[in-house]
């Protein structure tokens, strides 16, 4: 009786907080379990989920979320990076057969030697203090509104950037897998669009 109660309860819980999350309008891009709505660029062989996260590892590639394009939205992920690796979390790119893509990239890269670092918009506002120690996870958000794009790093603003030249309006989300010394992890990946 008590283990039909107990999973009763925890069948309830569960219930409400997909709700909630529904009812505030964030919607989950990565299962945990494999990689349905997302396509390798180049090399597909070096992305892999394993323990509910996605791997990347190995030569240059980039992994785009296909399902849709993206304009307004609030951007998020779990990501977590090994000593002197480099990834990023791309935002309104074009996809790209090869090569690197156009488009905003939020940089993930606490102690890879390029000092543009974790919270950067790069090429547009740099972040030179590493923010995040190697093998720990954080959550890095992304927010854009028209051409005004604020980055949070663990709940803390770190670029608030209004573009002049609406350089990009909308386009995919990607990962990034940067090199073969690169490992990154992602997990949590979820957007609430925006008007």
């Amino acid at each position: 009786m008590f283990i039909r109660v107990l999973a009763f309860a925890l069948t309830g819980l569960m219930l409400f907080a997909s709700s909630t999350r529904a009812e505030e309008g964030w919607v989950t891009l990565f299962n945990g379990k494999d990689l349905t709505g997302w396509k390798a660029n180049e090399l597909p062989e070096n992305w892999e989920v394993k323990d509910g996260a996605i791997h990347g590892h190995g030569n240059r590639s980039h992994l785009f979320y296909m399902e849709k394009e993206f304009a307004n939205f609030h951007y998020k992920a779990d990501l977590k990076l090994t000593k002197g690796s480099n990834s990023g979390m791309y935002f309104r790119t074009q996809h790209a057969d090869s090569g690197w893509p156009k488009g905003y990239e939020a940089q993930v890269n606490n102690s890879h030697k390029d000092p543009k670092r974790t919270g950067s918009l790069y090429n547009f506002v740099n972040v030179g203090e590493q923010l995040i120690p190697d093998d720990t996870w954080w959550t890095q958000e992304v927010i854009a509104e028209g051409n005004h794009i604020t980055i949070k790093v663990n709940g803390k603003t770190v670029v608030d950037f209004t573009d002049p030249d609406k350089t990009y309006m909308k386009g995919y989300f990607a990962f990034q897998q940067h090199d073969p010394g690169s490992k990154v992890e992602i997990k949590n990946v979820m957007v609430k669009e925006l008007p």
